[in-house]
C-alpha cells in the first residue's frame, strides 16, 4: 500500500466527539461513525493552502465544485448528474430534514427499514411526521426485505416518503439493482417518493458494487431524491458539506426553500475545498482505504470465530460498521453496552439506537481504525463478554 493506515493518531484532547465524549478514563471508542485515519494527503494539502490564505469570510460555491461532483459520480458510478440538480448544504442529516419538510405535511408517514440509522428517527419526529417501520428480516448472517410488509406500509394513504439507507447502516447491506427497482415499483404504485441516503456509497467491500438509486432507471431517477457527501468515506464530517441531488424542478424548488428556512444554506470555507480535493485527487487513497477496512473485517471475523464463537457477525457489504449478534450472552443490547463501557473500557453502540425491537440483541462496532487499535478493542470485548457465554 502507498498509504499508511496503521499509523496511530492521538485524537484525545482535540475536541473530538468520538474520543472526548466518554467521561471514563482510558475508554477505547468503537461507536460513532467517524474514522481514526487522517484525511487523504491531497485533502490536507488543499486545506493547508486555503488556511494559508488567512481570510475566512462568507463562502461561494463555484462551478469547480459542481464539476467535481458531476465528474466523480460519472467516473465512479456511471451516473450523469446535471449541475442544476445539485443543492448543497451542511450535512446529510440537515438534508434529510429539509427534504422531509419540503415534501411532507405534519402527520404524514415516513417509511424506514429498521434497524436503521438513528438520526432518521429524530429527523422524522422533528418534522412532525410519523415513523412507519418495514422491519428487515435476518437471513443467515445478512438481511433481506419483507416485501409484503413493504407494500402494505406503502399502500397506507398517509405514507408519502420512503427514506432509504443505501448502503444500509447498521446492517451493512449494499442493495442490489433489482432490489432498488422493486422498491421503486412499489413506491410508484402507491405515490410514495424515495429519498435515498447514500452517504456511505464509497465504502464498498470487495465483490460488491454500489448502484445509485438514480441510475437504476428513468423511473427511479424521476421518483427519487438522493443525499450524498464525501464526509464518511474521506473522514471530513467536521467540515460540514453535503449535496442533495433532485431532478424534479418542483421538488428542488421546495427543498431549496426548506434549506433556507432551516438556515443550513451557507457552508464554511473549508468544506467545498475538501470535497474537490477528495473527488478530484483522492480516489487511489479511497481504494486503499476500502482494502484496509476489508482486512480489518476479516481479522474481526476470525477473532470472533476463535475467541467468541457464540457471537454472530453479520456480513459486511458496505460501510465500516459491523453488526454483531450478542443474543447468546443473555444480555440486552443496553446492558452489554453499559458493561463494555464500565468494565471493558470500550465504547460501542447499542443496537436499540437503530430500532427498539429490531436492534435488540445487537451491537454496532466501528472498525475504521488502525488494526492494532481494533484488536485492542476486540480483546476488551472478549474479556468483558466471555463470562456470559
Amino acid at each position: 500500500m502507498i498509504y499508511d493506515f496503521d499509523k496511530i493518531t492521538n485524537r484525545r484532547g482535540s475536541g473530538c466527539y468520538k474520543w472526548d465524549e466518554p467521561e471514563e478514563e482510558g475508554v477505547l471508542p468503537m461507536w460513532v461513525a467517524d474514522m481514526d485515519f487522517p484525511a487523504a494527503p491531497a485533502i490536507q494539502s488543499a486545506l493547508q493552502r486555503r488556511l494559508d490564505h488567512g481570510v475566512f469570510g462568507y463562502t461561494m460555491v463555484t462551478d469547480s465544485y459542481y464539476d467535481s461532483v458531476v465528474n466523480w459520480f460519472y467516473r465512479r458510478h456511471g451516473w450523469q448528474i446535471n449541475k442544476e440538480w445539485i443543492l448543497y448544504t451542511t450535512g446529510v442529516v440537515p438534508a434529510v430534514s429539509c427534504t422531509l419538510k419540503a415534501l411532507m405535511l405534519p402527520g404524514e408517514n415516513v417509511l424506514v427499514q429498521t434497524p436503521v440509522y438513528n438520526c432518521f428517527f429524530s429527523s422524522i419526529k422533528n418534522n412532525g411526521c410519523n415513523i412507519v417501520e418495514n422491519a428487515l428480516r435476518r437471513q443467515g448472517n445478512s438481511y433481506v426485505i419483507d416485501w409484503d410488509d413493504f407494500e402494505r406500509k406503502c399502500a397506507d394513504e398517509k405514507t408519502t416518503v420512503f427514506l432509504l439507507c443505501n448502503p444500509h447502516n447498521p446492517v451493512g447491506r449494499v442493495w442490489k439493482k433489482e432490489e432498488l427497482e422493486r422498491m421503486n415499483d412499489i413506491c410508484k404504485r402507491h405515490d410514495v417518493c424515495v429519498v435515498s441516503d447514500e452517504i456511505h456509497c464509497e465504502l464498498i467491500m470487495p465483490e460488491h458494487s454500489f448502484t445509485p438509486f438514480g441510475t437504476v432507471s428513468e423511473a427511479c431517477l424521476d421518483n427519487s431524491i438522493t443525499l450524498n457527501s464525501p464526509s464518511k468515506a474521506f473522514n471530513i464530517a467536521g467540515l460540514q458539506i453535503a449535496n442533495i441531488v433532485c431532478k424534479n424542478p418542483t421538488w428542488r424548488r421546495r427543498i431549496n426553500r426548506a434549506i433556507n428556512i432551516n438556515e443550513v444554506c451557507d457552508v464554511n470555507p473549508f468544506g467545498p475545498v475538501a470535497l474537490q480535493a477528495a473527488y478530484n485527487e483522492s480516489e487511489e487513497w479511497l481504494d486503499e482505504l476500502n482494502q484496509y477496512i476489508w482486512g480489518n473485517y476479516q481479522v474481526l471475523k476470525t477473532f470472533f470465530k476463535e475467541e467468541l464463537p457464540q457471537i454472530g457477525v453479520c456480513e459486511l457489504e458496505g460501510t465500516y460498521l459491523v453488526w454483531i449478534d450478542i443474543a447468546a450472552t443473555g444480555l440486552t443490547s443496553d446492558e452489554a453496552t453499559e458493561k463494555l463501557l464500565k468494565e471493558g473500557k470500550v465504547m460501542v453502540s447499542s443496537g436499540t439506537l437503530y430500532g427498539q425491537h429490531t436492534g435488540e440483541g445487537y451491537l454496532r462496532l466501528n472498525i475504521a481504525c488502525p488494526r492494532q487499535q481494533m484488536l485492542e478493542g476486540l480483546m476488551r470485548i472478549r474479556k468483558t463478554l466471555v463470562s456470559y457465554l
